[in-house]
């Protein structure tokens, strides 16, 4: 994983001495299309640890749609499912599932966001609109990035609201405790053959993106299937799109699979970080969260020569981490702890990562043999391999 750090570093001086034209300050929100929003709000809390934060709905004016907007430390979740059968946000849902909408980005001016991306070729989904209420003014803009999925910038600078005009705080008896959920550390889409190049292209020309770490099939296969991937990040490193496309191989990849299911490209997983990686999944399996099958034994008894060779020790109970299915890789500036939820909805679809850095900027590349491995026992059990 050499790579990581030479590709990495060399992120600063690609960007050391340019003017950033779409600074991005963080992950504003993300916003999910589902059936049934109050139930959803619901799992994401008990399972999770999410806390209810903001509501719109029929009590608030709202008569399209409902959102609930969960919260947990850095991290907002907005769940929206219509109130009628005209909404478009149906079309959504009948084609793809529940799934992930709108990955919102925080900006300083939401309307330079737009016209410096869309001058680039970016198609638009929603031109500079201001939106007020008693606390203030938000001005959000839009573009389509890959399949459905858009990303919306949201310039707050001047609001003092709980979340945006038009929603309401939500009051709620039921608040489990946090699962120790910290930030969104990274996104990954999933995009059809061949298409790959075409948005690491889209994010290099229009939104002043990176590509600082690459694998292809020769580095992410099993005997089964591969993938190739293409890690995007903005100037600040904030804000980290790994984007992914099948490759060819004996049987059904992943990949494959996703895009047979959600019917086109969209968001694959969700990486959230955590400070104590044992603590939170602890947490989790006794919430109900199903984790991917563990790791063989073989796995762990090679993970304290694995992180000796970048003169690294692990600090953490490895008996632990193997008893709870947790992966370990490294690189020159430390190691990584991450583990991967099952599909959370019945469609093979969108699932969760949890990781713990200790140091490490890579993403797991020692552990995508066994990851996908016990990836394909699933997709062995579901019939898709």
């Amino acid at each position: 994983m050499s790579e990581v750090k030479n590709v990495e570093y060399g992120l600063e001086k690609i960007f050391e001495g340019a003017k950033d034209f779409l600074p991005l300050l963080g992950t504003d929100y993300i916003e999910f299309y589902v059936g049934n929003a109050k139930q959803a709000a619901y799992y994401y809390k008990s399972a999770f640890g999410f806390q209810s934060f903001a509501y719109k709905g029929l009590e608030t004016g709202s008569k399209e749609c409902a959102s609930y907007v969960l919260k947990q430390d850095k991290i907002r979740i907005v769940l929206t499912t219509p109130l009628n059968s005209k909404s478009p946000i149906n079309n959504h849902i009948v084609k793809h599932g529940d799934g992930v909408k709108v990955i919102a980005l925080w900006v300083d001016d939401a309307t330079k966001s737009w016209e410096e991306t869309t001058k680039r070729g970016a198609k638009s989904f929603m031109k500079p609109t201001l939106e007020t209420d008693e606390h203030g003014e938000v001005v959000r803009s839009g573009i389509y990035t890959y399949g459905e999925t858009v990303h919306v910038f949201v310039e707050r600078k001047n609001y003092k609201g709980v979340f945006l005009p038009g929603y309401t705080k939500w009051e709620s008896d039921y608040n489990p405790e946090p699962t120790g959920l910290k930030f969104i550390d990274h996104m990954v889409g999933n995009v059809g053959w061949n298409e790959m190049n075409k948005w690491v292209k889209f994010y290099e020309d229009v939104m002043g993106f990176v590509n600082f770490l690459s694998f292809d099939d020769k580095q992410i296969n099993t005997e089964y299937s591969a993938l190739m991937s293409k890690v995007m990040s903005n100037g600040n490193g904030r804000i980290k799109f790994p984007i992914n496309e099948p490759a060819e191989g004996k049987k059904k990849s992943q990949i494959e699979e996703y895009l047979d299911f959600y019917e086109g490209p969209g968001a694959q997983h969700i990486a959230v970080a955590t400070d104590d990686i044992i603590s939170t999944v602890s947490k989790l399996r006794a919430r109900g969260i199903e984790f991917l099958s563990h790791p063989p034994e073989e796995y762990y008894k090679a993970v304290p020569l694995r992180l000796a060779a970048h003169n690294h020790k692990l600090k953490e109970d490895i008996e632990t981490l193997k008893g709870l299915g947790i992966m370990i890789d490294a690189d020159e500036e430390g190691y990584l702890l991450q583990i991967f939820t099952k599909p959370v909805e019945d469609r093979p679809t969108l699932f969760f990562e949890i990781i713990q850095r200790m140091g490490a900027r890579g993403f797991g590349a020692g552990n995508f043999k066994a990851l996908f491995e016990a990836i394909e026992r699933e997709q062995e059990k579901r019939g898709t391999l």
